[in-house]
């Protein structure tokens, strides 16, 4: 689990004997913190609305949403909500129906997320993936930051790539597929190594920009 700072500090304490840039990436960011916000319907929604906007449009959506359906975030709160109450807090027309098909699947009982939390990985995986508006990125944020799992790598994001690039002196960002092949040296902690380029990129980019 990678739902601790001690989780994390140990994690990276063995993948830095095996990778000296991330010591070099821990001198420069420092280590990251967990970001454990539990598993569960909310959890999943709430990713779903940060989808492809900014920290701080995420946490405002999240808020509004939290809001408008009465402080909790439940399946049968969202349905009542609506598509047009989605809106209202933030959803595109896109999201809110990625949403609301979500809670139809919890409230007849198709999706069990209680079952989920005994599950590995891929089947976690392929059990969200399995509904439209949840893909393969989704479905790793939320086994790292709703389950805590300690061996994801969301090879498609774009920060991580970019992260990599910087960390390994590349001339280009790195494609999913040579993602996927530089993370074997960090298993089966890739959770922490992620949590930690994240970090990197932020702090890298600052660096560039100097803001």
């Amino acid at each position: 689990m990678i739902n601790s700072v001690e989780a994390i500090k140990r994690h990276l304490n063995l993948l830095r004997r095996r990778d000296r840039r991330l010591s070099q990436a821990i001198k420069l960011a420092g280590l990251p913190e967990p970001r454990d916000v539990g598993p569960g319907f909310a959890t999943l929604i709430r990713i779903i609305g940060n989808q492809q906007v900014s920290t701080a449009a995420g946490a405002a959506i999240w808020s509004k949403l939290k809001r408008h359906a009465g402080g909790r975030v439940t399946a049968p709160r969202l349905l009542k909500l609506g598509e047009g109450g989605m809106r209202a807090s933030g959803f595109s027309g896109q999201k809110a129906g990625y949403a609301l098909g979500l809670a139809e699947a919890v409230e007849t009982r198709k999706l069990n997320m209680r079952a989920l939390e005994r599950a590995d990985d891929q089947t976690v995986r392929d059990t969200l993936t399995a509904y439209k508006g949840v893909g393969t990125w989704t479905a790793d944020i939320y086994l790292m930051f709703g389950m805590g799992r300690p061996d994801v790598w969301p090879v498609g994001d774009l920060a991580l790539q970019l992260a990599v690039q910087t960390l390994d002196q590349l001339a280009a960002k790195p494609s999913a597929k040579a993602l996927e092949s530089r993370a074997e040296i960090w298993r089966p902690y890739r959770s922490a190594a992620a949590l930690l380029l994240w970090r990197y990129y932020g702090a890298t980019r600052v660096k560039k920009t100097g803001t």
